[in-house]
């Protein structure tokens, strides 16, 4: 049986941290879907459309990577695929308290599905895609922070 994972998140935009992630995911797993959630709580900068195209372009040489885009509950996505385990990332000790609220919760919606957390590198643990908009939206440089095909979107985003 292939060993299949659903990475989760908004991207928006994706960063390095994020791909740091989806690059490690991908090497433990048959199949690693990413998949864009709609996160009630945010106002996106980019559209769902926007971001799977940014997605799919920064993961297009990770061969077992799909990109798709899902509205609804994350475990019911992942039994959709046949996904036995989510991953989630973790930048720092106050990451932790949330991400446990929701793998307990995805828990009592289906325990068939693990979840599996993963430290960011070092370098990005500071990072997450509003402190990226942000520095974008007054000029500053983030060609360390995302890829160059997700700076030039924000760049046209914040010119437009």
């Amino acid at each position: 049986m292939a060993s299949i994972a659903v990475c989760p998140g908004s991207f928006d935009p994706i960063t390095y941290g994020h791909l740091d992630i989806i690059t490690r995911g991908a090497k433990v797993f048959d199949e690693l879907y990413v998949v864009v959630l709609n996160n009630s709580s945010k106002t996106p900068l980019f559209t769902i459309e926007e971001r799977i195209h940014l997605i799919k372009e920064v993961t297009k040489d990770i061969a077992n990577v799909k990109v798709d885009f899902y509205q609804g509950l994350l475990v019911d996505y992942a039994k959709s695929v046949n996904a036995n385990a989510i991953i989630r990332g973790l930048r720092a000790v106050s990451d932790f308290e949330y991400e446990m609220q929701i793998t307990s919760m995805n828990r009592i919606l289906n325990e068939n599905i693990e979840t599996f957390f993963m430290m960011t590198k070092n370098q990005y643990s500071f990072l997450s895609s509003s402190i990226v908009k942000e520095v974008a939206k007054y000029g500053g440089n983030i060609s360390e922070l995302v890829p160059s095909v997700v700076e030039n979107a924000l760049k046209e985003k914040f010119t437009s």
